[in-house]
């Protein structure tokens, strides 16, 4: 005889008889469950275990319960790990399929009820020496493993709910802060705009006629932004749009619309690219661009009597590779591990002597965009001297 932690002594013969038994109906339990599940769940039953190998776990969870029946219990938290790994490999299962608690709950109850069901189902058959006390004392058993598997699972399933809150929590504010970056730079120009279209005398239809141009631009961007950045804040790639795009194309737009902010810094922007096909999201890819030339008109070096970011392209062995290169103040070396980190500056403290600002995400939005498109962006850069980007894009595919 031996004592259970919660339940009067338990015969170890016909402990051990009905684990055995358990073994070799573990099938005929493993499908009683499943058909109670079928009926419960609101999932088709091929969804309740969708794979071949859970199929085959749930026999085996059957089999590692009978195992905690016949298992000494002199030493619990050893007999508990014989079910732990089959509980947490539920709990990941039921979090993929977007369960609730209530489902785990209910779920192992039934499991309970079915344990019970055919330990009844089993005495009844044996002969009447065994006294109801040991039936008793190995439902209890048994309602421990299930105890143990349900705290298990929901401690897994809960965790990586946890996990995911606080993923999209850090999504959300990290989105707050790319909203202020991003739409800072083209609000200030229609801010300008307007303060230019106030002072203009009725005879001056030449600059009206641009500065409203350069107003309409800038609304059209924000409108941009706003629809990019709120597909970047989804953990779900599929909004990922990727399509041909001529990389010239994009090239020329994004320098349209950086023109007035580079003239007003005094930067040169130059580009000569052929039509070039590649696969990537225009949105993504846009915004990239963006980043990257906005950062070399912002960082040009004031001491240089003509500052300027250049765009050139060459061809990669899969792809091609955009080269954005500008004469400005350089990465200091010391800074350059840090670059594509969120919130991280390496001229901060230089900008009332350049008259800029920002949050230190243009780098990091740009590094994003790059991965969501199966793309790679790499740099050199030599302080004093000027950087130089290195957007890697997917060729297009020839038909």
């Amino acid at each position: 005889m031996f004592k259970l932690s919660m339940s009067a002594g338990l015969s170890t013969d016909f402990g051990d008889l009905i684990a055995q038994r358990i073994r070799a109906a573990h099938d005929v339990i493993a499908r009683r469950w499943l058909d109670r599940l079928a009926v419960m769940l609101p999932v088709g039953r091929n969804e309740i275990f969708p794979s071949d190998q859970l199929l085959d776990h749930i026999p085996a969870l059957i089999n590692e319960i009978a195992d905690y029946v016949a298992a000494d219990v002199s030493d619990p938290l050893i007999a508990n790990t014989l079910v732990f790994s089959k509980a947490r490999e539920l709990g990941e299962l039921r979090f993929a399929q977007k369960a609730s608690v209530h489902q785990l709950l209910r779920e192992y109850r039934i499991l309970a009820t079915v344990l019970g069901t055919f330990v009844d189902e089993q005495f009844s058959a044996l002969d009447s020496s065994w006294k109801a006390s040991d039936v008793l004392a190995v439902v209890n058993r048994l309602n421990e493993a299930v105890l143990i598997l349900l705290q298990m699972t929901v401690d897994t399933f809960v965790g990586r709910y946890t996990a995911t809150i606080e993923e999209q929590t850090s999504r959300l504010e990290g989105f707050n802060r790319m909203v202020t970056h991003e739409l800072r730079q083209p609000l200030s120009s229609m801010r300008s705009a307007v303060d230019v279209l106030r002072q203009l005398s009725i005879g001056e239809d030449g600059d009206r006629a641009r500065m409203l141009d350069i107003a309409d631009r800038n609304v059209k961007r924000l409108a941009h932004l706003l629809t990019t950045l709120g597909a970047l804040v989804r953990p779900e790639q599929d909004n990922l749009q990727l399509q041909s795009v001529d990389v010239a194309q994009v090239v020329a737009e994004v320098l349209r619309q950086l023109s007035e902010n580079a003239a007003a810094r005094g930067v040169r922007l130059t580009s000569s690219l052929q039509p070039t096909m590649v696969t990537a999201d225009v949105s993504r890819f846009e915004l990239v661009l963006v980043n990257l030339i906005s950062n070399g008109i912002k960082y040009r070096d004031p001491s240089k009597a003509d500052p300027f970011v250049d765009v050139s392209l060459r061809e990669a062995e899969r792809g091609v590779c955009l080269i954005v290169r500008d004469n400005g103040l350089g990465i200091p070396l010391s800074d350059q591990p840090n670059i594509f980190r969120r919130f991280y500056r390496a001229h901060a403290s230089r900008d009332g002597e350049l008259d800029t600002d920002g949050m230190g995400l243009g780098l990091a939005i740009a590094a994003e965009c790059m991965k969501a498109m199966d793309g790679a962006l790499a740099f050199e850069s030599t302080e004093g001297v000027g950087t130089a980007f290195t957007i890697a894009l997917p060729g297009h595919p020839e038909h």
